[in-house]
This record gives C-alpha cells, structure tokens and sequence, in this order.
C-alpha cells in the first residue's frame, strides 16, 4: 500500500505520531506508509465520520470522502465531525475543512457527487483502499462489483439500531460481499436508520473499526479478510464469523474484465415506479380538503414508536407490515389518504392497496416531514 519512495516525515510530524510511532508494529517507517497511503471512504455519515476522523488524526497521506448530502440535525447524534451550525450544508464541504484543520499534514479531497455505475471506476481508481461506509444495498453491491474490477480492498461496514457487522473483501485473498449475500433482500424487508434508529456510539464502534482496518491494510497487519465480526451493543458483545468464496460467485469468480458494472437499484429492487398524480396529494393540498371539511381516512403506516413522536390528527395507526392482516378493518369505500415519514413507505401501502382493490386511496407526498416543513413547524422533526 506504499509508494516506491516513501516521504520524509517533518519535525512536526514526528511530534504529533511519536505516541504511535513509538509502537513496533508502526515505527517512523510504518508512519511513512500511512502518510504515502490513500483511502476512499464512500460516505460521510455515521460510519464515515468516525472512520475519516481515525484515518485523518493518523497520517494517512491522502483521503477521499465521496458524499452527495447535506448535513442534517437529526443526524448530528452520530455525525460528530458536524454542528449545529453547519446544519443545510454539504458533507464533504464541512468534513474537507474540518478534517483539514485537525490535521495540515492531510490532504482531503471532497467528491459532491452520488456514487454510481458511470463514475464508480473513475473515482475509486485513484485510491489504494476503499471504506464503505455507505447504508444501503445498491451502494454496497455496486462498491464491492467496482472493487473487485479494480482489485482493491472494500472495507465494509453496516449499523443499524444497537448492532453492527464488519469485513474486509479482497479476492482473491478471500471474499467478496456477494459471496456472503449472493442476492439483496426483497426490498419491502430492508429498514433503514430513519425506520428503524441507530445509536450514535454503535457507528462509532464500527466506523473505528473501519479505520483500524484501513491501517492494518496499510501497515501489513491482520485483517478481517475472510471473517464477518459482528458487534452486539446490547451485550457488548463481538461474534466472529468465518466466511469463505464462492467459487460460483457471479462477480469475484470472473476475471476482471469480464465484470460489468449493472443499474443496482434496479438489482436491489429499490428503484421508484412513476407514481399517477392521482395517486398522491401534496400537504398544501391535503390541509385544503381538511379545512374544507372532506371526510378523509388518514392511515399512518409507520411504526407506533414514531406515531408516538407525532402523527396528523385523527390518523388510523396500521404499520406497513401489518397491513396485509389489519387490510380488513378498513373500508374500500373511504377516501384514504396514506402517510408515513417520508411518503416512501406510504407509497408502498398504496401500491398496496390498489392492488387489492381499494380504489379511493392517495399517498401523502413527503410524509409527515413535509408537513412539519411545509404546513405546521410545531410537528416534530425526526
């Protein structure tokens, strides 16, 4: 992971690494490898912050941070390289400046962009190893695909709630993630951190050990190359996992020009169909009818913690994955107006419904957050 003429290491450099320089297993020609390596860390939220902060404040010489978002404060709880005030920013702005200051001696190339099948190649390419730091499937799949071609390191990690699993991918050392997940899961079972939560400290666990592995890359030590190291935050718990090839992996058993990166959304299931505008209603327009007086079903199909939270007048609680046995408490003569976080999982429950027969039922686009944003402030934001 080291380039042919290591650098020099300047007076103060030598200051601020000789507490890890002072360790066998680094040394100043090991500190000299950290500052000759480059790192890529795809995303910058929950996994990426702690991962870019560790690789930063360590020396690694160069560090790519590829994220198209905006700071957010319901985000900040784990997202500590960002404050309140840089709430409505862009990520990789903040974390360039931030990261910068920590550390003079690293450069910090910010990449404002979403990662996908036209640009993967050119970006990744230019890095010794890349951190995935990402929080869904077709991110994933299409890193670990371009890793592969391109025959880097992924360095994978994933959190969600109180729990957490990490990897290093490096055929033909040993696996890539479609040998452990061959296919993505059926998009309707996926939750994410909006859905589901996750503790702030659980991505710092592992965003860390992201960076630990980004290291040890570097520095020629053990990794987790064939081993999935999954961490229990409810017990503090580590269980580690052997995992071997496939020899019929669709991606990593293939020489590497005959891999072809694919439309991964479409692979994960996860791509949006075009919905009819008669399916859906605005908040503007829906506080219209409802100060009109139209008589309206309004179906609240998130979680009840999150109903909880808040939810929109005299709403009918069904979480999406009781509808199909609570389908029968509803009236398909109603007009019905479905609502959940964001309007993604109530466009679910229409797609739903529809297709069960219910012919008077419209999403609620944007969800409740539309609505705090847009109609009334005192919703709470989550």
């Amino acid at each position: 992971m080291s380039r042919a003429q290591p650098p020099t290491l300047s007076r103060e450099e030598m200051t601020r690494y000789s507490r890890q320089m002072v360790m066998p297993e680094v040394g100043p020609e090991g500190q000299k490898k950290l500052k000759s390596a480059s790192v890529l860390v795809v995303g910058a939220g929950g996994l990426g912050v702690p991962a870019a902060v560790h690789l930063a404040t360590a020396g690694v010489g160069r560090i790519g941070i590829v994220d198209d978002d905006a700071v957010e404060l319901q985000n900040l709880h784990r997202q500590f390289l960002y404050s309140s005030e840089d709430v409505g920013t862009n990520k990789v702005e903040v974390a360039r400046d931030k990261l910068t200051r920590m550390n003079a001696n690293v450069q910090v190339t910010p990449f404002k962009l979403k990662l996908d099948s036209t640009n993967a190649l050119k970006v990744l390419a230019d890095f010794d190893i890349i951190v995935d730091a990402t929080d869904n499937f077709p991110s994933r799949y299409l890193i670990n695909d371009a890793c592969v071609m391109l025959g880097k390191p992924d360095v994978y990690a994933s959190a969600l709630r109180l729990e957490g699993q990490a990897s290093v991918f490096f055929p033909p050392d040993g696996p890539c993630y479609r040998c452990l997940y061959p296919v993505p899961p059926p998009s309707d079972t996926v939750q994410s951190c909006d859905v589901a939560g996750v503790l702030g400290v659980v991505t710092g666990v592992l965003g860390g050990l992201q960076a630990n592995q980004a290291i040890n890359l570097i520095l020629g030590g053990q990794t987790l190359v064939g081993r999935l190291l999954v961490f229990d935050g409810r017990d503090t718990s580590f269980t580690e996992l052997k995992i071997r090839r496939n020899p019929n992996c669709p991606v990593c058993s293939k020489s590497r020009d005959k891999i072809q990166l694919i439309d991964y959304e479409d692979f994960c299931g996860v791509r949006k169909a075009p919905a009819s505008s008669s399916d859906e209603v605005d908040v503007l327009q829906l506080k219209s009818e409802l100060d009109a007086g139209s008589k309206l079903l309004l179906l609240d199909v998130r979680e009840p913690f999150e109903y909880q939270l808040c939810h929109l007048g005299n709403s009918k609680l069904v979480p999406l994955g009781q509808l199909p046995d609570q389908m029968n408490e509803l009236d398909k003569g109603t007009d019905m107006v479905v609502y959940c976080h964001t309007g993604v999982r109530s466009a679910r429950a229409v797609a739903y419904l529809k297709s069960k027969g219910f012919k008077k039922v419209r999403n609620l686009k944007g969800g409740i957050q539309a609505w705090s944003d847009l109609v009334d402030p005192s919703v709470p934001d989550y």
